[in-house]
């Protein structure tokens, strides 16, 4: 089994769009994949469930081995209200943000045996988990992955500013002594001016594999995706 974290160069930049595509790409090559949201704020109460349209869309891409729908509470377990920075939705509602309840949830989800299992960020990646009695962050989402010593792919959301989120995003992965097993350049405007010649400039700068490119609300050729599972899986 693979296990993957999936982090972004902001919020906003479409890692969620990224993981069920990657899901659902893994799935139809006849892997079974798994997608992990163990965070999310912004929820709503649906028949008695506090759900998260992000960590919906991913059980929805999700697929076990017999073929079973997993529960929301799996592929989301610490649901948070307020549509908030999730370490500041956490502290209002009295919930801890830890290590092992993170762990858990991965590990519920590995006991499943996927090929594929993709944990899904939220934020950026020094999202911050536990604040000080000064409002300090004390602990990051980023901490969690570097203990788990999971690969990361990295969503490259393309707008004006990602060359130096990128950068700076892909310098902080390394320093924290992990693998980026890949990048993913998510068009999430449509009208970035000099698209292309940005593009060519991370492929420069970037010495980590381009695993696909996803154009702004168009359809993703499946042979992109099916070569990004295979350098993947």
């Amino acid at each position: 089994m693979k296990q993957y974290f999936v982090t972004g160069t902001d919020t906003e930049v479409g890692k969620t769009y990224v993981t069920c595509q990657l899901l659902r790409a893994a799935n139809n090559a006849s892997l079974t994949a798994i997608g992990y949201k163990p965070i999310a704020a912004g929820c709503e109460l649906v028949n008695g469930e506090w759900v998260n349209e992000d960590a919906l869309n991913i059980q929805q891409a999700s697929a076990c081995a017999n073929g079973q729908t997993l529960p929301i509470n799996e592929i989301n377990p610490i649901a948070l209200t307020p549509p908030i920075a999730p370490h500041i939705a956490a502290h209002e509602e009295g919930i801890a943000l830890t290590h092992e309840k993170i762990a858990e949830g991965l590990n519920a989800l590995a006991a499943y045996r996927p090929d594929i299992l993709l944990m899904e960020g939220a934020g950026g990646w020094r999202l911050p988990l536990t604040i000080g009695s000064d409002n300090t962050p004390t602990h990051y989402l980023s901490d969690v992955v570097k203990a788990l010593k999971m690969d990361v792919i990295m969503v490259v959301g393309m707008r004006l500013g990602c060359l130096n989120h990128a950068l700076l995003t892909a310098e902080a992965i390394r320093a924290d002594g992990l693998i980026i097993k890949g990048w993913v350049a998510n068009d999430i405007t449509g009208n970035m001016t000099r698209y292309q010649e940005n593009l060519r400039s991370l492929k420069a700068m970037l010495p980590e594999p381009l695993l696909a490119e996803i154009p702004y609300q168009t359809g993703i050729e499946a042979g992109t995706l099916l070569s990004a599972i295979e350098q993947l899986s």
